[in-house]
Formats: C-alpha cells, sequence, structure tokens
C-alpha cells in the first residue's frame, strides 16, 4: 500500500463529514462507501457515495457505534480503508484496532497514541515530560482529604475535570474549599455515567482564558508540521459555536512557540496523521490542555488559510505516503471564520428544534463555503447532534472576513427548524467580538446577545422566495375538500 492510494473508502459517519471525506475521495479518484441508519434513509451523504450500506437503527448505539458491523461492512464491500469523521467512533482505540486485525487501513491515528493521549492525566505527565506547558494540577484525587490537600497547594479557583471523556462533561469550576468535596464527587459520578471512569484531577481554574488550538500533521516517515491556530474560544457549554483563524490575541513569535510545543506533543504520543493540540491561552502565555486525535469539526478555517487539503492528507498519510510539504512550505493568508449552523432555538434556551426543512438555500459569493449534509426536504433527525451546516468565510483580513460572514448568514435560508442563524449574526455584531476581545466566558458575559439575535431573526433573506406555489394550492385544495364535504 506504501506509496499507492486507496481505489475504496468507507466512511464511518454521516451528515456534512461524510460528504466532506466522500468530496475529497472522489477529486483523487477513489471509490466510495457509505454507511446509514434508518434515520439516514434518505440522507444526502448515502446518496452522493458510490455505494450505501444499512447498518441498523436510528439510536447511535445501534448503528454508527456498531464497531464490528461497521469493519465488517468494509471488508465485505472491498474497501481499504475507513475514514472514521470526527464523534461516534473516531477516537476509540478498539477502532484502529479491529481494521487492522480485518486488513483494513484505518485513516487516522495509530490506536497506541490514542491510548496514550486518552487520559487526560497521562497527557499532562507526557506535556510535562517534554517541555510542553501546563496549568499548575494534581494527579488524581482518591478522596475528600486528597482533593483538599491538593486543592490548597494549587490555589483556588481550581476546576474539577474527569481524566477521561471530553466535551465539558463533569468538569467543575470551585471557588472555595467549602464547595470543593461536592464537586468532586459530582464530577466523578458524571464521568463514571458518562465514561465508565470515574477518575477526576484538579487544575488551577484561569479566569477568562482564551481557548487556542494548535493543528498539527504527521506521517508515519518521521515528518510533522503544524498549520497554525485556531482561535475557538466563542463556547456555549464548553461546546465550540464559532471558530477563526488566525487568532487576534496570537503574534507570530507565540504561534511559532505554540506549533513547536503541539508537535513535541505530538511526537512523544507517537501520532501519525492530522490531529489537534489545545491550549488554554491567557495574556501570552499558553498551557497544554488536550490532544483530539481526530479531524475536527472546525478544519476547514485551516484549509482557507493554508491552501492544504486536509482531509486529501489524511488519505496520503494513510496510505503510507510521506507529507507533500515542510514546515517552512507553510504559509497563512488572510482570515477565516467558521459558523456551527445548529438547529437550536437560541430564542428558547438553545432547545433542539429538530424538523424536515421547508426551504433551504445556501449562501454564496467570494470566499463563502457551506459544508452541509442537508437541503430542501431534508429531514433533520433527533438522534444525533444539531448541526445542520459549517458555513465558512475566507477574507484578506478580520475585518473583511467578518463583513463576508454577517453578508453570508444574511444570504442563508433555512425555513423548518429553528437556527442558530441570527445568533451568529448577533456574535458578528458585538462591539467586543469586532475588537478581538474574547474568552471562553464570551456567551456568559454577554447575554444580550439573545436579544439581539431576536432582532435578526425578524429579517427575511432576499433568496428566501417563500414557499412553492404549488404547496400551497395543493394545501388550498386540500382544504377545499374538507370544507365541501362539512
Amino acid at each position: 500500500m506504501k506509496g499507492k492510494l486507496f481505489k475504496k473508502v468507507l466512511i464511518a459517519n454521516r451528515g456534512e463529514i461524510a460528504i466532506r471525506v466522500m468530496r475529497a475521495c472522489r477529486e483523487l479518484g477513489i471509490a466510495t462507501a457509505a454507511v446509514y441508519s434508518d434515520a439516514d434513509r434518505n440522507a444526502i451523504h448515502t446518496r452522493y457515495a458510490d455505494e450505501a450500506h444499512h447498518i441498523g437503527g436510528a439510536p447511535p448505539a445501534e448503528s454508527y457505534l456498531q464497531l464490528e458491523r461497521i469493519v465488517k461492512v468494509a471488508h465485505d464491500c472491498g474497501a481499504e480503508a475507513i475514514h472514521p469523521g470526527y464523534g461516534f467512533l473516531s477516537e476509540k482505540p478498539a477502532f484502529p484496532d479491529a481494521c487492522a486485525k480485518a486488513g483494513i487501513q484505518f485513516i487516522g491515528p495509530p490506536a497506541s497514541a490514542m491510548r496514550a493521549l486518552s487520559s487526560k492525566l497521562a497527557a499532562r505527565k507526557m506535556a510535562v515530560d517534554n517541555g510542553v506547558p501546563v496549568t499548575p494540577g494534581s494527579g488524581a484525587v482518591a478522596d475528600a482529604a486528597a482533593a483538599v490537600a491538593a486543592a490548597r497547594e494549587i490555589g483556588f479557583p481550581v476546576m474539577v475535570k474527569p481524566s477521561g471523556g471530553g466535551g465539558g462533561i463533569g468538569m467543575k469550576v470551585v471557588e472555595s474549599e467549602a464547595d470543593l468535596v461536592a464537586a468532586v464527587e459530582s464530577s466523578a459520578q458524571a464521568a463514571r455515567s458518562a465514561f465508565g471512569d470515574g477518575t477526576v484531577y484538579l487544575e488551577r481554574y484561569v479566569r477568562k482564558p482564551r481557548h487556542v488550538e494548535i493543528q498539527v500533521i504527521c506521517d508515519s516517515h518521521g515528518n510533522a508540521v503544524h498549520l497554525g491556530e485556531r482561535e475557538c474560544s466563542i463556547q456555549r457549554r464548553h461546546q465550540k459555536i464559532m471558530e477563526e483563524t488566525p487568532s487576534p490575541a496570537v503574534t507570530p513569535e507565540i504561534r511559532s512557540a505554540m506549533g513547536e510545543a503541539a508537535i513535541r506533543a505530538a511526537r512523544a504520543a507517537g501520532y501519525v496523521n492530522a490531529g489537534t493540540v489545545e491550549f488554554i491561552f491567557s495574556e501570552g502565555d499558553f498551557y497544554f490542555l488536550e490532544v483530539n486525535a481526530r479531524l475536527q469539526v472546525e478544519h476547514p478555517i485551516t484549509e482557507a488559510v493554508t491552501g492544504i487539503d486536509l482531509v486529501k492528507e489524511q488519505i496520503r498519510v494513510a496510505a503510507g505516503m510521506e507529507l507533500g510539504f515542510t514546515q517552512d512550505d507553510v504559509t497563512w493568508t488572510g482570515h477565516a471564520i467558521e459558523m456551527r449552523i445548529n438547529a437550536e432555538d437560541p430564542l428558547r434556551k438553545f432547545m433542539p428544534n429538530p424538523k424536515r426543512i421547508a426551504r433551504w438555500v445556501a449562501p454564496a459569493g467570494p470566499g463563502v463555503r457551506v459544508d452541509s449534509g442537508f437541503g430542501p426536504g431534508s429531514e433533520v433527525p433527533p438522534n444525533y447532534d444539531s448541526l445542520v451546516a459549517k458555513l465558512i468565510v475566507h477574507g484578506s483580513d478580520r475585518a473583511e472576513a467578518i463583513a463576508r460572514a454577517s453578508r453570508a448568514l444574511r444570504e442563508f435560508v433555512v425555513v423548518g427548524p429553528a437556527t442558530t442563524i441570527s445568533y451568529h449574526r448577533a456574535i458578528l455584531d458585538s462591539a467586543d467580538f469586532r475588537a478581538g476581545k474574547l474568552s471562553t466566558r464570551f456567551i456568559d458575559d454577554h447575554p444580550e446577545l439573545v436579544d439581539r439575535a431576536k432582532r435578526f431573526a425578524g429579517d427575511t433573506s432576499p433568496f428566501d422566495y417563500g414557499p412553492d406555489p404549488r404547496h400551497i394550492a395543493a394545501a388550498a385544495a386540500a382544504v377545499a375538500v374538507v370544507v365541501q364535504k362539512h
């Protein structure tokens, strides 16, 4: 397989990321196989692929988390490799293990690297051992006395964090010793329930930090390159909703230092393929947070400013090829922003709003990209995350990128489910956002964004032509029949 691309790749995912990978495969001349659940029987990714295979019921546990079933489908259909996308099985070490056993290449890091990075405690130790800065913290806290002793040494406030898992589950900020024991017990219980591992530890809580991550990619020949940072501070409940690159706070000198630290962490874990090293950033200092051993949702903004197709590079690396560029070849041009358009109602505390999409017009024009697995007539199922589309814009500088993002959001037509389009418009309209005054508390510190979103929600896109006249005529005819019967 060394030096030769795959003939067929199975994509073990759904929605926009499945189509994103299939597009790269199509451009590389690689056949694709899709998998789908009952809920996704008519989804676009099943039609985009060269072939599609049903793998089970709508709940993820019955379909997209069925590891052995997915690997068997790949083997039986002749796929030489599997791309996991993000979420679902993408960071489970058992997945590359099962692929190897079946003679299938996994397009991602080796299981050994995943295992080395899956424990945040172990990853912290690895970072320290390799000269990567970390926030002051503890080892695993086994009981109340150990927690109190560790917190006194670190200094309040502290963050109680589960060692396994992510997504903000079980994380607790503790301001004083009086609240510590209850927080540790609550965090351990949440971690045990979500990840099957109740191990927790403490870190010093950095007030109003930025969340800045570095994209790395490593091949199996010892080459490792970073592709710069992404500013991911706009978060709600520890979940990113908007990202940009470059960060307004990162200088070329800091970017170089963070990039070198990220590569040291990746090399220490024996990492191969694309991955992301996440840092807390505050007042010019950065501290290791964790490594995401997969392709990130927000990878397109890095592609926009570097001109490097990360998915194609993933495929080439998995096929045994060397990276086609060195660190000196990487340059960054302009500014890019990604907005995650979710089927959630910002006016109702972001309640998920899965519904059929009645009307859909994606924005276009210079510097605008939309990655989505939905369109007019698509059903947004309630079984999975609420991401409907990613809107990515690229401009010559941050000001143009913001103006372009605002323009594109105004054009976007999604009728049916409530979405976060109006909320993103409110963020872009914020004086603090425009000034680059960001932190992971940005959403909490700007409650007025909801009222501003309400005003934007009243706007109608110039591309919204209204309901299809044929549908209106059909509805009127149906009403007339009912009236005549009475």
